[in-house]
């Protein structure tokens, strides 16, 4: 009798569920507005006026072009475990972890337990929320009351049937930010690559205009000590030789700021690159290298899958549409299985018995009917992240087409400053060789000779901080490109 008591109780309960299916199949929705519009391929375009004379895309190793062994060593060395790229590394495992995650949540879920239980009413009721409990009608009573233990192991398995895709489009989600993350530890190696390059080019330069201006000290040396000398006959002034060390002093200024800067981006590459103070850098001062910048004639669709932070923002976005399937799926029923499989006693004894056996199959459907707003607030809040993720992204393109511009406009007005110091120099070398020439003929003496090297040097140093400067744009026009970035076809 109890039984059918028992049965006819959840025959009403399935009979109710099913009644309110019918009559409301899902909460109410606000009315939710689309994605916003994201620029595409045919927005990305430089001025015609900015070109270059050779065309092409960065390779993936990009700075082996600059044949510099020393800087090849410090690049590998900063993305084999530099704590930056470890950062990235981890971020990126972070997300594969979560894509397995949310992969595991459309799987059954098996679990043991087991329990012991002790119950007390203070009536002859059972209350036990309509399931049977194997054992408990042999407890006794003592003065109206109800008191046991109740002893359980087993199995429990649930699984949820995903007929609104909320499951699927939660995987899909997590497998958009662990290729999000994928794009964006290339973007940290990118970003690492070009600061290492840029910063060793820096440090060339200097070390070349310390030479250059170590070169002009010695010719002031000479200049104020010949000063001296002739002062002493007569032949100078005192004003003269003022001046002489004045001229020094400044040098000697600019040498000790130099050589302050030297150590100060020797820090920075050693930061970069992670290499302890322990160990040397081993650098070697080496001549500026020659290069050719290279434009693409047409950037296109092809510079949004070669950035990688652009990569990356669009997978963020794609991310965020995934999400708000998720949301919208959340309005809809859902249903599950759960199910247990043990043995339920109240005696330990014979708790194994077979007689103790029991299955337990409970079918469950939840329908979101009032919420006071969450199911709304939630879907509302996810298409808020996606419209300022949209946002972010168009930002980054024109940003990208803007620093694309700025660095081949950059290129083209440094091309123009070299040709300009290339003819300086050729014109300080025609007056260096004249005085070289009128001392020959006992006209000049050789101080006055060596002095008439400064302009020269000037005009040499000059020359060092432009083809450093074309060196750090050219980089920086690497980067712009994505420094060799391949997107992967997902």
């Amino acid at each position: 009798m109890t039984t059918d008591l028992r049965n006819s109780s959840t025959m009403r309960v399935l009979a109710f569920a099913a009644a309110a299916m019918v009559l409301t199949s899902c909460a109410w929705r606000q009315q939710d507005s689309g994605p916003r519009a994201m620029l595409q391929a045919q927005d990305v375009q430089l001025a015609s006026q900015i070109h270059l004379a050779s065309d092409g895309w960065p390779q993936a190793r990009w700075w082996t072009k600059y044949h510099d062994l020393g800087l090849d060593e410090l690049i590998d060395k900063a993305l084999d475990g530099a704590p930056s790229v470890e950062v990235a590394r981890a971020r990126l495992e972070q997300a594969r972890a979560g894509v397995q995650q949310a992969q595991a949540m459309t799987s059954m879920s098996i679990a043991g337990t087991a329990q012991a239980s002790y119950r007390w009413s203070s009536s002859q009721g059972d209350v036990n929320l309509g399931l049977p409990v194997p054992g408990l009608d042999d407890i006794g009573y003592e003065t109206g009351t109800r008191t046991g233990s109740v002893y359980s192991a087993g199995l429990i398995g649930r699984y949820s049937f995903d007929f609104w895709g909320l499951e699927a489009s939660a995987v899909r989600a997590s497998i958009g930010a662990e290729n999000a993350q994928l794009a964006q530890s290339a973007a940290v190696e990118l970003e690492l690559a070009t600061g290492i390059a840029s910063a060793y080019f820096s440090l060339q330069a200097t070390y070349a205009k310390l030479k250059l201006l170590q070169e002009v000290k010695d010719i002031l040396n000479e200049a104020v000590s010949a000063n001296r000398s002739r002062k002493m006959n007569g032949l100078a002034t005192q004003t003269m030789i003022a001046d002489s060390e004045a001229r020094l002093q400044q040098i000697e200024r600019t040498i000790a700021l130099l050589d302050t800067q030297s150590q100060v981006v020797q820090e920075t590459l050693r930061a970069l690159a992670g290499i302890p103070a322990s160990r040397s850098l081993n650098l070697i001062a080496k001549p500026l290298p020659m290069t050719t910048p290279a434009l693409p004639r047409d950037l296109s669709y092809d510079l949004l899958s070669r950035r990688p932070d652009l990569v990356a923002l669009r997978w963020y976005v794609q991310a965020s549409f995934d999400q708000i399937d998720v949301a919208k799926a959340a309005f809809y029923p859902s249903f599950d299985i759960k199910a247990f499989l043990g043995i339920n006693h109240i005696d330990l004894h014979n708790i194994a018995s077979s007689t103790n056996r029991q299955f337990l199959l409970l079918p469950g459907l939840t329908l979101p009917i009032f919420d006071g707003g969450r199911l709304n607030a939630n879907l509302k809040k996810s298409r808020t992240a996606s419209d300022v993720l949209i946002t972010q992204y168009n930002q980054a393109v024109l940003n990208a087409v803007r620093e694309v511009a700025s660095a081949a406009t950059q290129i083209q007005g440094l091309e123009q400053q070299a040709s300009i110091d290339a003819r300086q120099i050729q014109n300080r070398q025609v007056l260096v060789a004249d005085a070289t020439a009128r001392l020959q003929r006992g006209k000049i003496s050789r101080t006055e000779t060596r002095q008439a090297r400064i302009p020269l040097i000037n005009e040499k140093i000059q020359q060092v901080e432009t083809q450093s400067a074309y060196l750090t744009t050219d980089i920086a026009l690497i980067k712009a490109l994505g420094g060799g970035y391949a997107m992967d076809k997902p």
